[in-house]
């Protein structure tokens, strides 16, 4: 392998220079947070090698365990009953003998997962997107960690903190912390937010509008939205290739192959996939060479079956995660409901973080058959995208017997296009299986602001 080259790009301009080592350091100080020594350390320790990488996950997931032992109610209540011993704690593969952390115990036990130690615990909760929201509590050491974890992987791109920056967010919890100091920051860093919930032609208008008007260097948001406004762009032959975006950070939601095509073409650069929660951290994301690397050094990622039970780098299971960060509120053995692979393989940008193979989506991503074989969703979807005259689309698994579809189309959409819905669901879910095709005139975001393709409640 060669040398990686770790010379670090040279700043855009003098302004995101004093942005990213000044004004954002500062900031991150006054807050409690030492999100600057922990990127200081990342951007060193992902050229370790593997096998290195693996011992430093060992000592702080041993620091952790100690911690949670001495200073957690429900872990030390835990560790007791099954007669688990940190002392005797020697290696990865141990972490086995845990138990899972599920969204039911953290609902059920949230006091007694609180650290008897204080870490400036502030009170979070997921979207809903998939259910019910569920409520959790971050630490400054978690949010100092993750926030040093995306900084890095922004800098894989040769865009930095201070480079104009457009944001594409659906989240009420952003949005609804637009106050005074937070606008002010987002001033000095030159980050624009944008509110994804509404996709109307008006809006995709304004939000093409507004890129234009600032020219930012990187978008971040969802990768649906940013589909909707390469679409809109093309149809209305704007061009937006002219604005010098070097790159779309695209999370939270599943990133297929047409909407990473949509938007590298609408805005002449690549799109770099990134995969995380709120609730799990900030899990992997993707580097110029087109891998996703796990951010490793805090975050240890373990794929296992339906009934718990590791399985091999390449298979299909369930994302269980450990965030070594979170000694204030513990996340460990975590199972995240995401569905994706690991990698045994190594990236040729010389970093020894490993490599999640494939993200697959959430559980409820993917639809099962009358004869309950389980596939994810993209088999029907392909059926949709392969019909041009449908513009939008969602599908709803009520049950194994029935789906629904959601449509927008043009009118040129016929009886025929229904009947080949039909019998092409039927043909992958069952012949028995109800398809209803409905006709509507919008398909709203989750709450969270979230867009879903496929919903099922019968996985």
């Amino acid at each position: 392998m060669n040398a990686p080259l770790k010379k670090v790009r040279q700043y855009s301009d003098w302004y995101t220079t004093l942005a990213a080592t000044c004004l954002f350091p500062i900031h991150e100080r006054l807050k409690g947070h030492t999100t600057l020594r922990a990127f200081k350390s990342l951007e060193k320790s992902q050229w370790l090698s593997p096998q290195e990488i693996k011992a430093l996950q060992l000592q702080r997931l041993q620091q952790l365990l100690t911690h949670a032992d001495r200073h957690v109610p429900y872990y030390r209540n835990l560790f007791k009953s099954i007669g688990f011993d940190v002392n005797r704690f020697d290696s990865l593969a141990a972490l086995t003998r845990l138990p899972f952390l599920s969204k039911k115990i953290i609902r059920q036990h949230s006091d007694a997962l609180k650290s008897e130690v204080p870490d400036g615990l502030a009170r979070f909760n997921t979207g809903g997107s998939s259910g019910e929201p569920l409520i959790f509590y971050i630490g400054n050491e978690r949010v100092s960690h993750d926030v040093a974890a995306k900084w890095r992987a922004t800098r894989w791109w040769g865009v930095d903190i201070g480079d104009p920056e457009l944001v594409l967010w659906g989240s009420p919890i952003e949005l609804g912390a637009q106050d005074r100091v937070r606008m002010l920051r987002d001033k000095f860093l030159r980050t624009s937010l944008l509110p994804a919930f509404e996709m109307s032609e008006q809006k995709l208008a304004e939000f093409v509008n507004e890129i234009r008007r600032i020219h930012p260097k990187m978008l971040f948001g969802y990768p649906s939205a940013f589909a909707r406004i390469a679409d809109y762009a093309a149809r209305q032959s704007i061009d937006m290739t002219d604005l010098g975006v070097r790159v779309v950070f695209v999370t939270s939601e599943l990133l297929y192959p047409e909407q990473r095509s949509a938007i590298e073409n609408c805005f002449a650069c690549k799109v770099a996939n990134g995969y995380g929660g709120r609730d799990a951290g900030f899990i992997a994301h993707e580097c110029p060479a087109g891998n996703m690397h796990i951010t490793a050094e805090d975050i240890i990622v373990e794929t296992v079956d339906a009934h718990g039970e590791s399985v091999a780098p390449g298979e299909s299971g369930e994302i269980v995660v450990t965030h070594l960060a979170t000694r204030g509120y513990p996340f460990i053995r975590y199972r995240t409901g995401d569905m994706g692979k690991l990698s045994e393989q190594s990236c040729n940008c010389g970093r020894g973080l490993p490599l999640l193979q494939e993200i697959q989506g959430r559980a409820t991503d993917f639809v099962v058959s009358q004869d309950g074989n389980v596939m994810h969703g993209l088999a029907l979807i392909y059926i949709l995208r392969d019909i041009e005259r449908i513009k939008e689309f969602k599908i709803i698994q009520e049950t194994k017997s029935r789906t629904r579809v959601l449509l927008i189309v043009d009118d040129e959409f016929s009886r025929t296009d229904t009947e080949t819905i039909i019998n092409g669901f039927q043909a992958r879910l069952g012949q028995g299986v109800s398809v209803e095709v409905e006709q509507v005139n919008e398909i709203p975001a989750e709450k969270s602001g979230k867009f879903r393709y496929v919903i099922s409640h019968a996985v």
